[in-house]
């Protein structure tokens, strides 16, 4: 009978673990915010050979700013990779802080395979690579830029990825390809190419397609990638992805812009829209149960999209314009308002009531309280040279990987304390991601497993 018991409890145990493993199916997490639900390690050294909190590291193919996904303890990435190993260095994303410091049409004459690859979580052997097209890449990119920057969604039965204008593809668990769907070729602007990730919700895959030609959200349906329903957008090439935001009275499904808006995910009706004041769509929104954080970029170079820069805390409910009259900082559905927010490229994320928005090129953190939109500080990060990758958080630390590898992990609180800076001094523009405990960090040429050692 004892032993009947024990192996009941060690069955009960086994399961209640399998349970709680944690699953990081898409872009910035199963909830987009980007918060892990363990403790993460605040130091990682990989300097002279000698590796601390490093679980395994392993060489990439191919280029790739896409986040890696994790699920039941596999990991799962795409990668761009030339025909000819010879081209590796040619096609290589440049580190260049936005300049162009190569020619974009080389790049459309290079014969690429597009690459789905999964790793085994805990050893970081590569357990199936599978090619899902093989050609020319459908248009140019900027040299920073590569042909795999949209992060794959899965939902542990599939494996959806979006290779840009190259198409989208459905594979099964173990890499087989099971519908393909191409969106069409669109130009981008100034050729800098496409970096919005796809999102899921029940049965449906979310895309926007946003670009100089013809924009439009579609939703596919997950088992067939037959088309459910599409809606022009009056945009034109924006780089955030879409974003499911669950609150207390229904689902939405929210896309950047100059103008913000929200779809309902059955059938694509528009539900509420707010005027952003121009300004470039980059960053991801973050939710925090009933309010929703959006904001974009500001631009000032000239340009038809000069503006923006503003930040929005949103209520539930919303419907038709909801930009609060007279251009004033609060409305019905607008808690507050905050301009010169100095959200970019990076997507926010939330740490103990405030939230933290890193710049790109002068390496500067905003910390803004979420429930007044006030700014706490604005400090210099370190020597970060510029944060391309979004931060993210355990509930105790804001974590934030600089364009070189290097992750500043950093303390709540009223004022800039930086508790640790990690560095890998390799390029990194690709945000991480966290499972159980462990953050899957993905440079040029490498994938790391960062955990606590045993």
């Amino acid at each position: 009978m004892k032993l009947r018991i024990l192996a009941a409890l060690f069955v009960l145990v086994s399961l209640s673990q399998f349970c709680i493993a944690e699953n990081y199916p898409q872009f910035r997490g199963a909830d987009s915010n980007a918060i892990s639900a363990a403790p993460l390690p605040i130091t990682w050294s990989d300097e002279d050979g000698t590796q601390t909190n490093i679980r395994w590291k392993i060489p990439l193919q191919g280029e790739g700013w896409s986040q890696p996904i994790v699920w039941d303890n596999r990991v799962f990435l795409t990668a761009a990779v030339p025909s000819d190993p010879n081209k590796g260095d040619a096609t290589r994303p440049e580190s260049n802080n936005g300049g162009y410091g190569r020619d974009r049409n080389d790049l459309v004459n290079v014969n690429y395979h597009f690459d789905v690859v999964c790793i085994n979580g805990n050893e970081g052997d590569v357990v199936w690579r599978k090619t899902v097209k093989t050609g020319k890449p459908t248009l140019s990119r900027h040299s920073t830029n590569t042909y795999s920057t949209e992060t794959p969604v899965t939902d542990g039965r599939r494996i959806y990825v979006y290779f840009g204008m190259n198409g989208v593809f459905c594979l099964d668990m173990e890499g087989n390809l099971l519908w393909q769907k191409d969106l069409g070729v669109y130009e981008m602007r100034a050729g800098w190419g496409t970096a919005s990730s796809p999102t899921l919700l029940n049965d449906r895959l979310f895309v926007q397609v946003d670009n100089q030609e013809q924009s439009f959200l579609v939703a596919l349906d997950t088992k067939t990638g037959n088309e459910v329903w599409r809606v022009n957008r009056d945009e034109s090439s924006q780089y955030s992805s879409p974003f499911i935001w669950k609150n207390s009275l229904r689902n939405e499904l929210i896309v950047g812009g100059m103008i913000y808006r929200s779809y309902d995910p059955s059938s694509g009706k528009l539900l509420w829209q707010i005027d952003m004041n121009k300004g470039r769509s980059s960053a991801t929104p973050v939710a925090i149960g009933d309010r929703l954080f959006i904001g974009n970029e500001f631009r000032n170079r000239g340009g038809d999209d000069d503006g923006g820069g503003r930040l929005y805390a949103i209520k539930p409910g919303g419907s038709g314009d909801i930009t609060p009259p007279d251009d004033g900082n609060i409305g019905e559905f607008v808690q507050w308002r905050m301009d010169e927010s100095g959200i970019q490229m990076a997507s926010p994320t939330y740490l103990n009531g405030n939230l933290y928005f890193f710049e790109r090129r002068l390496g500067v953190v905003r910390c803004v309280d979420a429930e007044s939109g006030k700014l706490k500080y604005r400090s210099r990060v370190g020597r970060a040279p510029a944060f391309w990758a979004s931060p993210w958080s355990d509930g105790q630390y804001v974590y934030a990987m600089d364009s070189n590898g290097n992750t500043y992990v950093i303390s709540a609180g009223d004022e800039l304390e930086v508790v640790s800076v990690n560095e890998l001094d390799q390029q990194a523009w690709g945000t991480p991601a966290l499972a159980d405990g462990r953050i899957y960090l993905r440079t040029v040429d490498h994938l790391y497993c960062i955990s606590k050692e045993d």
